[in-house]
């Protein structure tokens, strides 16, 4: 039978690969296993939200809602950005979707046409990749460069635009780095858009996931952006909701539209209860996430000094989100391993313990000479402790 062209520029959210793998141990094995692999809350949702869901169940919502979700959410969700993240925006520019990740697939649905160029950064989340290629849109990378503290490189950046550039994808906090995009970078990735007529596409999942105090600032704050921006965000990380798969959108009132069109012709609408139980967790009590963070800090720092007390792993504290990303090449070196593919699998076979490879974030870049894995720190402080004593064993 045929196939469509197409399939073979899906990719995939690596780290399921990864579970798949170790679920195939055997039990006894597989419960050894310490994973930093998946990119998931190891915290339950709240229990005021999970109420709510059932709540909304026994009171029969269980049925169609508007393909752009129900009112009141969207009224509470654009309150909630006006005041967080000082956007200034109405239902008009929210649309509710079963999972954030959807927005970057409606967006370059909308914004793009086949042939056009895509900027996102390398190494970031594989989907972005993916989909590029699968929508029929040419991928640029740009480099995130350690040294850099996996910055945009802005002069990397202005040389890859061409009259063919039709978007360019951010993501801060950033996955698998951490990083938080600094100032500097967001106003000239806002010149060069303004300039060239680009749309940015601006993955804010992990927006409150941030550390040291620090304040967290959207592209869509800077002049004129707001309305060329499409900012993804959703309910999975903050509020420890991945199961219940669901997000949202921040665009311009048209785009807006458009994406309800989408979603009327691929999805019908989210889910009636998880759309409820969402109005809550905007809405009501927020102490159990800000606690989620004020721990996931304490997990940051202890990962990071317990990873760069071992010889040839270094890692820089990462800012947000819940990965750092560790510069494994010493490591490499020192056990004759030929890269971060080959150091992840040493990791698992050896001492039972589960990383991400660099390559599972984007295609590796011919002029990349370090190599690099992923940790998720979603897994208790004991765990970290232990995960990273074995890895001390085999690498010293």
């Amino acid at each position: 039978m045929q196939y469509a062209e197409r399939m073979k520029y899906l990719g995939t959210d690596t780290a399921f690969q990864v579970l798949k793998k170790i679920s195939e141990f055997p039990e006894e094995r597989h419960k050894n296993i310490i994973s930093f692999a998946i990119g998931e809350p190891d915290f339950d949702t709240p229990e005021h939200i999970k109420q709510a869901g059932i709540n909304a169940i026994k009171e029969n919502y269980t049925h169609y809602t508007l393909s752009s979700g129900f009112p009141d959410l969207r009224k509470a969700i654009a309150n909630y950005v006006t005041k967080n993240k000082k956007i200034p925006v109405g239902p008009e520019n929210i649309i509710i979707l079963p999972a954030a990740k959807i927005v970057a697939c409606y967006a370059i649905l909308t914004c793009t046409n086949p042939g056009d160029e895509i900027i996102y950064p390398n190494p970031g989340y594989p989907i972005y990749e993916s989909i590029i290629n699968v929508f029929g849109c040419k991928p640029v990378p740009v480099q995130l460069k350690e040294e850099e503290d996996f910055n945009f490189n802005t002069n990397e950046l202005e040389r890859l635009i061409s009259d063919k550039t039709k978007m360019i994808i951010i993501n801060s906090p950033q996955n698998p780095t951490g990083s938080i995009l600094t100032e500097r970078s967001l106003d000239v990735i806002s010149e060069l858009a303004l300039e060239n007529d680009i749309w940015i596409l601006s993955d804010e999942i992990y927006s409150n996931i941030i550390y040291d105090n620090l304040n967290y600032k959207s592209i869509a704050r800077i002049p004129k952006m707001q309305e060329r921006t499409i900012i993804l965000d959703g309910f999975s990380k903050f509020f420890a909701m991945t199961g219940w798969r669901l997000g949202y959108s921040i665009t311009n009132p048209k785009v807006a539209e458009e994406f309800a069109k989408w979603s009327t012709n691929i999805v019908s609408c989210p889910a009636s209860f998880t759309q409820r139980a969402g109005l809550t967790a905007i809405l009501e009590d927020k102490t159990p996430s800000w606690e989620m963070v004020k721990e996931f800090e304490k997990r940051r720092n202890l990962i990071c000094n317990k990873l760069n007390a071992i010889d040839g792993i270094s890692v820089r504290k990462p800012k947000g989100a819940f990965y750092v990303f560790a510069n494994v090449t010493e490591a490499c070196k020192k056990l004759k391993l030929k890269g971060s593919l080959e150091f992840q699998d040493y990791l698992l076979e050896k001492a039972d313990v589960a990383v991400l490879a660099r390559e599972y974030f984007g295609n590796r870049l011919l002029e990349e000479n370090q190599d690099y894995v992923r940790f998720s720190y979603c897994i208790s402080q004991e765990d970290i402790i232990e995960g990273i004593e074995r890895i001390q064993t085999i690498v010293e």
